[in-house]
């Protein structure tokens, strides 16, 4: 492309079901991106209803799919179009639209037949906004035998610069850590739930979509036969690349673990904030204990319970001094970091740059991602 840099959309909507996040993103030549302007807005109750029905089998699955794509279609456009007004710009400015969708699946560990699928009418958004539409990222990566995610390693390594050893966790729905050491290759993977079983708990319990600064989970006391339990999961014992969602932690994984028991709701809610933690902050102690420095992003860092257990927990598990921030300090509000990465995405396709990362996804190699709906 000529110009010099280049503005793109990134729209984000992850594993929390909490909403969209729509960024417009100054994209230079070497793929150095900035967040010029956001807007975030939640899911109407019915899309948000659909969306979450269909994280397990249910009757009428495939017109039930289908419509929740459209649902998501004309929701992302509406996000789009405030952005753009907030922005003051037109359709004709943007160079193109990165849409991640919604995950309904994501199964890949079934050799050839491994699939992931995110549900979004990439076809009608671009005809409701007029602008390109790069979507369908993870496919590609699955072809070439990984694991379709994470991919915002990439992106990070492109984004934070250091002469530390950093670490960068993006708290989601799932958790998921890169690795940036100041020699040797960038490294990253899925290492647990994040806010997706403390956001269900909470849900089931009070009708709240999701757990302010942890402030319930802080009035329960940690179960440690639970805490152990969950952490007992083969998941969290497996070598990266690795990579999970609500097909292996979901509510009904909780109840299984939790059995007979019958604990107080808030002291579930309480295990839950440690497993997080834990199992993130273990997963770095092993693959990076040379680490100096964790900045966390995502709606993780919003969780001022949760920052502050990371770092009670650091001082024990790890020997020398790990520094422990949110990515504020970095320049980059938490809550835009992956959408910002879907912007990211979307100019790597148009330059037709190889945007995985074998390292992190576990790919026979480097992979241009996504497919493209013109306007």
């Amino acid at each position: 492309m000529n110009n010099p840099h280049s503005l793109y959309i990134g729209l984000m909507s992850g594993t929390s079901l909490d909403g969209i996040d729509a960024v417009l993103a100054k994209i230079g030549p070497k793929g150095e991106t900035k967040a010029l302007e956001a807007v975030s807005t939640p899911f109407a109750p019915g899309l948000r209803k659909a969306l979450f029905e269909l994280q397990t089998p249910g009757p009428n699955e495939l017109h039930r799919e289908k419509q929740a794509g459209n649902a998501l279609a004309l929701a992302y456009s509406q996000a789009v179009n405030q952005l753009l007004e907030k922005a003051n710009l037109l359709t004709s400015d943007i160079a193109a639209i990165g849409a991640h969708g919604q995950t309904i699946r994501h199964q890949p560990h079934l050799g050839e037949l491994a699939y992931t699928h995110q549900t979004l009418n990439a076809a009608l958004l671009a005809e409701k906004t007029g602008i390109d539409v790069i979507a369908d990222f993870r496919s590609r990566d699955l072809a070439a035998g990984g694991h379709g995610a994470p991919l915002v390693p990439a992106f990070h390594a492109q984004q934070f610069k250091s002469t530390e050893n950093l670490a960068i966790l993006n708290i989601g729905g799932i958790a998921n850590l890169t690795l940036l050491p100041t020699s040797g290759d960038v490294t990253g993977f899925d290492c647990g739930p994040g806010n997706m079983l403390m956001d269900a708990w909470i849900y089931e319990h009070q009708g709240n979509a999701f757990d302010e600064n942890g402030n319930w989970a802080t009035q329960g006391k940690v179960n440690q036969e639970l805490l152990i339990k969950m952490l007992a999961d083969p998941f969290f014992k497996k070598a990266p690349p690795k990579s999970t969602g609500r097909d292996d932690f979901h509510l009904e994984w909780l109840k299984e673990k939790l059995g007979k028991e019958n604990p107080h709701a808030e002291d579930v809610q309480a295990t839950l904030l440690h497993l997080t933690a834990h199992a993130a902050l273990e997963a770095l102690e092993q693959h990076a204990p040379q680490t100096q420095k964790l900045i966390i992003c995502g709606g993780g860092a919003y969780n001022r319970a949760l920052m502050n257990l990371f770092k009670v927990k650091a001082q024990s598990l790890f020997k020398k001094p790990l520094e422990i921030t949110s990515s504020d300090t970095a320049g980059i509000d938490p809550q835009l970091v992956e959408g910002l990465a879907f912007a990211w995405l979307a100019w790597a396709y148009k330059e037709k740059r190889p945007a995985n990362l074998p390292a992190v996804t576990g790919a026979r190699g480097p992979r241009i991602l996504g497919a493209c709906y013109p306007a």
